[in-house]
């Protein structure tokens, strides 16, 4: 635990910079966690695609996630979007996981294996 003329030692407030991010204490402008983040997430993939179905903490309602893709979240969400149309369906991207109602795992399997990418269909 810090001392009490460490505490008292530091910057309180000031409106200098406006606002700083709580990670890097760096302003808004310069802050680039978000990217550090996102550089991470596509590094930690092995570059295949999962498409499992889901059920678990949604009322039984099933739905198909699409995980692995190694993609920036903008050129993600445009690719959920192709795939949910491609569905006629609505979904949703989450953490890097792109999130379609319903039970669509061969289409979607196929609509990705055209695009080019390594797929396989995980879990039940």
């Amino acid at each position: 635990m810090a001392s009490l003329r460490d505490q008292l030692h530091g910057l309180v407030y000031s409106t200098e910079h406006g606002d700083i991010c709580p990670e890097c204490r760096q302003p808004q402008a310069d802050c680039c966690c978000a990217e550090v983040a996102e550089q991470s997430r596509i590094a930690a993939l092995d570059g295949v695609v999962r498409i499992r179905r889901e059920t678990s903490g949604r009322k039984g309602k099933g739905v198909t996630t699409v995980s692995g893709i190694p993609l920036p979240d903008a050129e993600l969400k445009a690719l959920a979007k192709r795939l949910k149309k491609r569905c006629g369906t609505g979904g949703a991207v989450k953490d890097g996981i792109i999130e379609i109602q319903g039970d669509h795992r061969e289409v979607l399997k196929a609509e990705l294996e055209r695009s080019g990418y390594s797929v396989k269909l995980a879990g039940g």
